[in-house]
């Protein structure tokens, strides 16, 4: 290997124009490929940490609520209009056992049971309808981080401190330390105070979602010690479906996965990523299509070179190894450059690009850049390195 090496370097130095050319037409798409690979990974990773950052990754909710029609004595048919039945507020039955079969599997990194319910919430003649989120705020900070939204006050809920979103304070004209009236039509109106101001990047949640302690959410809904959802997040975020399926079957409740809730959000993901291996497959097909029709025309340029060297006793098997070698040199030396060259394109793109997400090149990105252009070469040099092999000494030593 280390005298076909020395050849192969050789041969690349003696015809440096078509060597440096070929080198840049690989940097340049192996660059293509890291861009926009990491761009995508980029735009992917923004959207689901925007989506996910303000929801469970799985939710374990009360199985709805179907008719049972009383059977009928056999031949006779029933002539009757079965409307749906209506889906009333109602707690999850033994939900404490639920929590702790959740906690107890592995790919589950954090559960928290909450009550939630429609209200109306009041603050002189204006008039707002919520959603109130009763929490034990330890537990739900580990599903959905509400410190990290606060805009204004603390992020605390006590029997009379609630937390509400930032549209809900300009809606009704509230500040932390103001109070409002909230409605459910099931117990008492209470009054509370505003003890922080929220921010989760959604419109819908910032004007309706008023966060109250579990206690108190549960008296006022009217379901005393009662959990109308409970919330689950995973080590694996992509795992989600599967494992809401393993907690339906074990816990007897409907499992909604952050997947589910966002079919539409899937595909689009999932057309991102078909996009982006197409492209990566276009530009390392047009790369082994440039080093095959170099290492051609190399091979017809020194074909009395090959023929002097097969005389010399240069076996076929050396031969075929050295186009070879050339066509890995050529793929890996330029999937290095592109690859310096791409994530040059990618820290440009963060300092003064449009600013709406930020995108990383991670090395393994790198290392399979380098091993896809590196395979490629080695590919691409085959017919070249095969029709090297197979030239007859005395007609390459006689070729003009």
């Amino acid at each position: 290997m280390r005298v076909e090496g020395t050849i192969a370097l050789r041969f690349l130095r003696h015809s440096r124009g078509q060597t440096l050319m070929i080198l840049a037409g690989i940097a340049v798409g192996v660059a293509v490929i890291v861009f926009v690979t990491a761009l995508i990974q980029g735009l992917q990773s923004n959207v689901i940490d925007r989506t996910l950052g303000t929801q469970a990754h799985i939710r374990l909710i009360p199985s709805e609520l179907h008719n049972r029609p009383a059977p009928l004595p056999e031949g006779v048919t029933a002539l009757i209009r079965n409307d749906p039945r209506p889906q009333r507020l109602r707690s999850i039955d033994n939900w404490p056992a639920h929590v702790q079969a959740a906690a107890g599997l592995a790919e589950v990194r954090a559960v928290s049971p909450l009550v939630s319910g429609p209200a109306l919430a009041q603050r002189g003649g204006a008039n707002e309808s919520v959603v109130i989120m009763g929490v034990d705020l330890a537990l739900y900070e580990l599903i959905v981080p509400l410190s990290e939204h606060m805009l204004a006050g603390v992020a605390m809920v006590a029997p009379d401190q609630v937390l509400i979103g930032n549209e809900l304070a300009t809606d009704l004209g509230l500040r932390p330390g103001g109070r409002l009236r909230i409605d459910t039509n099931t117990g008492d109106p209470i009054v509370v105070q505003v003890a922080g101001i929220f921010s989760l990047g959604v419109r819908e949640l910032d004007e309706r979602y008023v966060y109250m302690d579990l206690r108190q959410a549960q008296a006022l809904l009217g379901l005393p010690g009662g959990t109308t959802v409970i919330d689950v997040v995973v080590n694996d975020i992509f795992a989600a479906d599967v494992v809401a399926d393993r907690l339906g079957r074990l816990t007897g409740l409907k499992a909604e996965s952050w997947m589910e809730r966002n079919a539409q959000l899937m595909n689009a993901l999932r057309s991102q990523s078909l996009s982006t291996t197409l492209i990566s497959f276009f530009v390392a097909l047009s790369v082994a299509f440039g080093i095959a029709s170099v290492l051609a025309v190399s091979v017809t340029q020194r074909t009395r070179e090959i023929g002097i060297l097969r005389a010399m006793g240069t076996r076929r098997a050396q031969m075929l190894r050295v186009f070879l070698i050339q066509g890995a040199l050529l793929g890996g030396l330029g999937a290095l450059i592109g690859s310096t060259l791409g994530t040059l394109l990618i820290w440009s793109f963060n300092d003064w690009g449009p600013g709406l997400f930020e995108a990383t090149v991670p090395w393994q990105l790198w290392v399979w850049s380098i091993g896809l252009a590196v395979v490629a070469g080695t590919l691409a040099a085959l017919a070249p390195a095969w029709r090297a092999a197979r030239l007859d000494p005395v007609v390459a030593i006689r070729h003009v």
